[in-house]
């Protein structure tokens, strides 16, 4: 489930307040009906873009500048232009202009593919109807009013009020995979009074007026009005709601053509304004940047502050002030502060390397190249589905290697939404047919079992209502040709080749079985659904009203009247909302089977029928049109209409069908825990039903203590007591500590579930009221029982309450950093892909999402962060050093040259390629060992503790490289002509080892080495010390100064500078590599344990060759 998209959901539950009245055919309505007031509506053109060709530099500029980091640098540049500093601008601006230009070309490209995207969209031809005529016209140039043709596995170019239809009932098929993700077929249905108006010529002909609500996110709701004028003075008012809207983006299927005006247009359209809704989302790993930035912006200006202060502290003694001939005027000696306040500034230019402005543009490169490894991955990829895994964002990648909680539906998600009927209960009498599954007959397969003792007579008469009931009460709809969507199907052998569609799969399964066991549904036509008995006599009943499911209500309800003049009202729903509403029936008997059924892990469903007088008919129409008339609150009196409609039933009996697990679902949840990760599971089905489910799928085992926070336990006790209760157990034996110290479950501590039904989470989770003594108080203990329990099955969950369980924890402690959104890319239960994150085909390509690519993400970026900030401690820390021994004068150490490519092009590239191709540990093991996730939880690479030790290793090796250096040029005898090296010699010098130094560090950092590591670590120091040799090989004409003019070279001729270049580098890295060893004798870590092995088993065979070769 998507967190994006709750808002949505919320907003759609807002009254509906403002209405837009669209002249269908942008014809007037007639004199003395009502006031034409034309209303100006945005055309149908698609803007996902946030660029224009004219607006590209100034925002995509602004943008970028927002960033603290960037900023600052404009800042230091500005500075370096304004003042008299130590550097040249070009040291800040080229770094700068070189992150600028580099992300500005990657927005840029991502927004041209943007454009073209739009583009292809906004001029996709469309047949509109103007003056009784087909026309083609452009996408965009679509306007409210207009009325479309749209043809068969032709796509909705906006939101569309159906008006007629190819088929004779008015109905047309549709698949919304683009929307909702769902590929069922749905059905829709055109405006009754419409249906008839077939060609373009009496299309035109239409007069009518559309009231509606203003455009609203929510895919599933629409409230609206159609008045025709005919020749009557009072036009006809029929109401439309969101099974006659057809929304932008969804796929005509199975019709040859439909008729239909267009009401939201563009930017209104639903699908435009849910992906208008989607928020940024910041990974830990960034927060961690923004405060490490912090803390080095703090150290920065702590040095400058200092610096400034002992240079003014220098200069008190006259003698170290100026030389005689420079002596100050008297005007600049009382200038103390303005020249204090620019020497700080020029101290902050001079040390403003330390912060890493190059580390965003690598970060970004780094995520934006690292997510092609997921949608490379062939062990990702689905035959079946010909697809592979999805990436809508590469700014979570590491996110993936920081999972705690998983939130997970069951149906279609867990398991594989391929429905099968196992049986049938009748009166406590159970029919099981066998091998039914989705239209597919497995061979040997014809009759059915009897279990239990046959029915009497009337037992017969019940037993054939309960099969026409479920003939009759659904909404699958039957297509008659031989392939559909270029897959052969049948329902039953000889007789037909026919194929039932439907939204719901179950339904499906229903009719399929019913067809196994005697009776067949074979068509709706002309209003009336017939059937095909056991005799083979087909029997017409006529639909006259359908009550549609929704999860609120949890049943669906058709009315009927037979060829003998009977009106039936049948039902089928949850057990729940059927048992309530019956008044006869073997009731008992009927609700064990449910039970055992349940228990088994099978969905369970309720059939109950109740016949009906014409006057009650009569009274039940009334109830309905004056409900679906209404624009206000329409849904609210639908289901009090419902309410009163639905009651008073006779049980018939129940069905249970199968929804087998996806393959490995089990496997993958047991991986998940062991990571440490914890999983909730929220499904509409009941608690025995998904209960059986959780333990089949290894949520729960058997040694899991179940804690019940369920409807049926709060009756018994009060919601504070129970919640109380399961408090003391759960902290009983942690005492104030929760399950999160112990990093997920342990052999240790006791395995707690907890199961919780929609009803009491709605209690727990509502809002505090003025007054009560314990409310306050439910959900901080609801949530410390959650932290102690490694799994939460929420059962009888509403799809608002799935989104409104995601928005409640989101916003709470109980998840500490961001959402990520992956999809399942199923036959259902899965949101549109440009609403999640992720998308992968399978459940159990989560695991290797999770424990391998997530696993890898998080190291690689976390050596990448901490990196930078070392690597640029070591380069501006001798700058601080030398600033003791030049007098505070603002001297750099570095020529500027150094100063501008350090971290653009001499240690950009080793860290970039480390970040995208280092595996520390094997897939296969990595697979094979989920606990090594937890090595990595709760962002422990990136703790103040590590950080801290990154920073004083780069102090540390900074000081070796100074005073090394320095101890090394108080020796005269430095080059064997006795000539003295200068400054810049010595600035080299360091620099020299710098580089070496950095770049070796991360070579040993470096477990999974390859001919392309080899390349660019040995190419980035061989190309440093061809452009040293370049740079002070020649005399460049376009400089103004030749100060490294022969330095490189003249300091390389010196034996000693060999030698200490050498022995400093050891010693910078020998503190790391101790330290490493220590802790990996001592202090092993999983994952460091892990790499011995696996080094010992990679070596054993070497050595074997070696001994074989010797013999």
């Amino acid at each position: 489930l998507n967190i994006s998209s709750v808002s949505t959901l919320c907003t759609g539950e807002e009254s509906w307040v403002d209405s837009r009245t669209v002249y269908i055919g942008h014809k007037e309505p007639p004199p003395g009906t009502e006031a034409y007031i034309p209303q100006r509506f945005p055309d149908n053109r698609i803007v996902s873009s946030k660029y224009t060709f004219w607006n590209f530099i100034p925002k995509n500029l602004f943008e970028q500048f927002r960033r603290i980091a960037n900023f600052y640098f404009l800042i230091i540049f500005l500075v370096q232009l304004i003042i008299d500093t130590p550097t040249s601008p070009t040291t800040s601006g080229l770094p700068l202009f070189f992150v600028i230009t580099v992300t500005a070309i990657k927005q840029g490209y991502e927004d041209w593919i943007r454009h073209k995207a739009d583009n292809a969209i906004n001029q996709c031809p469309v047949h509109v109807i103007q003056h009784g005529k087909v026309v083609r016209k452009q996408s965009q140039k679509l306007r409210v009013g207009d009325i479309v043709q749209v043809k068969e596995n032709e796509t909705f170019p906006c939101d569309l009020i159906l008006l007629s239809t190819s088929r004779e009932d008015g109905t047309c098929f549709v698949t919304t995979a683009s929307l909702d993700g769902e590929s069922s077929h749905k059905t829709y249905y055109a405006v009754q009074d419409t249906k008839a108006f077939n060609t373009a010529e009496e299309v035109d002909t239409l007069h009518a007026t559309i009231e509606c609500e203003q455009p609203q996110p929510d895919l599933y709701k629409f409230v609206g009005r159609i008045n025709i004028y005919l020749d009557r003075d009072e036009p006809i008012a029929r109401p439309l709601g969101s099974e006659n809207l057809l929304l932008r983006g969804a796929t005509l299927k199975n019709t040859e053509y439909i008729h239909a005006v267009a009401i939201y247009t563009g930017m209104e359209t639903k699908m435009a304004l849910n992906y208008q809704s989607k928020s940024q989302k910041r990974s830990a790993v960034e927060k961690s940047m923004n405060a490490y930035l912090i803390v080095y912006l703090c150290i920065l200006i702590s040095k400058a502050l200092i610096n400034t202060v002992l240079k003014y502290a220098w200069q008190a003694n006259p003698n170290r002030d100026e030389p005689w001939y420079n002596q100050k005027t008297e005007t600049e000696r009382q200038r103390h502060l303005i020249r204090a306040f620019t020497d700080f500034l020029a101290f902050m230019v001079l040390f403003n390397y330390i912060i890493p402005v190059s580390m965003y543009v690598t970060v970004e490169m780094q995520k934006f190249l690292g997510s092609y490894f997921i949608l490379w991955d062939d062990d990702m990829f689905d035959e079946e589905l010909g697809e592979g895994p999805l990436v809508n964002t590469s700014d979570l990648n590491e996110e993936l290697g920081q999972v705690e909680y998983v939130f997970t539906d069951k149906t279609g998600t867990l398991t594989e939404n391929n429905m099968e009927l196992r049986e049938c209960c009748v009166d406590g009498h159970v029919y099981v047919p066998h091998a039914v599954c989705n239209g597919q007959i497995l061979p040997g397969a014809a009759g059915m079992d009897m279990i239990d003792s046959s029915p009497g007579v009337d037992g017969k008469e019940r037993e054939e209502l309960f099969f026409r009931a479920l003939c009759l009460c659904h909404t699958v709809q039957v297509k008659e040709e031989e392939t559909v969507d270029g897959i052969k199907r049948g329902i039953h052998q000889g007789k037909s080749t026919s194929f039932y569609i439907s939204s719901s799969p179950d339904e499906v399964a229903l009719v399929e079985g019913m067809n196994r066991l005697g009776f067949t549904y074979l068509r709706l036509k002309d209003s009336h659904m017939e059937i095909l008995n056991r005799e083979d006599e087909m029997e017409r009943f006529e639909l006259l009203e359908v009550l549609n499911f929704d999860s609120v209500r949890r049943r669906m309800s058709v009315i009927v009247r037979s060829s003998s003049g009977e009106y039936y009202l049948f039902c089928k729903g949850a057990d729940s909302s059927i048992f309530p509403r019956v008044v006869s029936g073997k009731v008992e008997q009927v609700r064990a089977r449910v039970e055992h059924n349940a228990v088994e892990g099978l969905r369970t469903l309720c059939v109950a029928y109740k016949k009906l007088t014409h006057e009650e008919y009569e009274e039940t129409c009334r109830l309905l049109n004056s409900a679906k008339l209404a624009l206000h609150e329409r849904d609210k009196k639908l289901a009090e209409a419902y309410d009163v409609i639905e009651k008073d039933f006779i049980l018939l009996g129940a069905t249970a069908v199968e929804d087998r697990l996806q393959d490995k679902a089990a496997d993958t949840i047991e991986s998940l825990h062991k990571a440490g990760m914890k999983v909730w599971v929220l499904t509409g089905d009941k608690m025995e039903t998904a209960a059986a489910t959780c333990y089949a799928s290894r949520l729960f085992h058997r040694n899991t203590q179940i804690l019940e926070l369920t409807t049926k336990r709060t009756e018994e006790q009060s919601l504070h007591d129970v919640l109380f209760d399961l408090s003391r157990t759960v902290l009983r034996q942690h005492g104030s500590m929760t399950r999160d110290t112990f990093s997920g479950l342990s052999g240790d501590c006791q395995d707690y579930g907890l199961i919780i039904d929609g009803a009491t989470l709605s209690a727990v989770l509502k809002p505090t009221q003025e007054g009560t003594s314990n409310g306050g108080n439910y959900k901080e203990i609801f949530l410390e029982i959650c932290r102690n329990c490694s799994a939460v099955l929420c059962c009888r969950m509403a799809p608002l309450q799935k989104a409104q369980v995601l928005q409640h924890f989101k916003s709470t402690s109980l998840i500490g950093f961001c959402l990520t959104t992956i999809r399942i890319m199923g036959k259902e239960g899965r949101q549109a892909a440009r609403n999640s994150d992720y998308a992968i085909t399978k459940f159990k390509h989560l695991k290797k999402m999770l424990l391998v690519h997530g696993h890898y993400y998080y190291i690689r970026i976390a050596e990448l962060v901490q990196y930078f900030f070392y690597k640029n401690v070591c380069f501006i820390f001798p700058q601080f050093l030398y600033q003791f021994f030049c007098g505070f004068s603002q001297q750099p150490l570095y020529d500027t040259a150094y100063l501008t490519l350090y971290n653009i092009s001499f240690t950009s590239l080793p860290i970039l390629l480390y970040s995208l191709m280092e595996q520390h540990i094997n897939i296969d093991i990595l697979k094979r060992d989920p606990t090594l996730y937890r090595d990595i939880a709760k962002n422990s690479l990136l703790r103040w503790p590590t950080f801290i030790y990154w920073t004083f290793l780069g102090i540390f090796d900074a000081v070796v490289f100074f005073f090394g250096a320095f101890f090394l040029f108080d020796n005269t005898t430095f080059t064997s002509n006795g000539q003295m090296f200068g400054n810049w010699t010595f600035g080299t010098l360091v620099f020299t080892i710098l580089v070496f130094t950095v770049t070796l560090k991360l070579a040993l950092d470096t477990h999974y080495w390859t001919w392309i590591n080899h390349f660019v670590i040995w190419g980035s120091l061989l190309f440093y010390v061809i452009f040293s040799l370049l740079w002070g090989g020649i005399i460049w004409p376009f400089l103004n100064y030749q100060r490294m003019y022969y330095v490189f070279m003249q300091m390389l001729s010196s034996g000693p500078a060999w030698l200490s270049i050498i022995l400093l580098i050891i010693v910078s890295l020998l503190p790391d590599v101790v330290k490493k060893v220590l802790c990996r004798a001592l202090w092993p870590t999983t994952t460091e344990r892990i790499q011995v092995r696996q080094h010992n088993c990679e070596s054993r065979p070497l050595l074997e060759q070696l001994q074989e070769d010797k013999l």
